[in-house]
């Protein structure tokens, strides 16, 4: 997992032909804006949201992010140990976003 600031993870987003977008906070939170392109998956589903992320290509490269950069840090570090390589948490999460934002 690497922790990437804004910045850095929004031009690695935009550069990787392989990204997906995954937005792990609750469906209330993300009711109130998202980076668009992003996929939800609830980080408090618990078992659930195992569930869904073993159903997930671990060969893609995964931006992850939730409302501060925790959660998304918890996911990253979930996705590692399933055997995910490639998964980067955005630093500050989506209440300090700057980008694109839909509704």
């Amino acid at each position: 997992m690497a922790d990437l600031v804004q910045e850095d993870w929004a031009e690695q987003l935009k550069k990787d032909a392989n990204a997906f977008l995954l937005d792990v906070r609750t469906a209330q939170e993300v009711a109130e804006g998202y980076i668009p392109n992003a996929t939800n998956i609830d980080i408090h589903l618990g078992q659930g949201f195992l569930n869904e992320i073993e159903k997930l290509d671990k060969s893609k490269t995964y931006f992850v992010y939730c409302r501060s950069g925790a959660r998304s840090g918890q996911a990253c570090a979930i996705m590692n140990s399933l055997g995910f390589e490639n998964a980067y948490n955005l630093v500050g999460g989506f209440m300090n976003w700057e980008g694109e934002v839909a509704q």
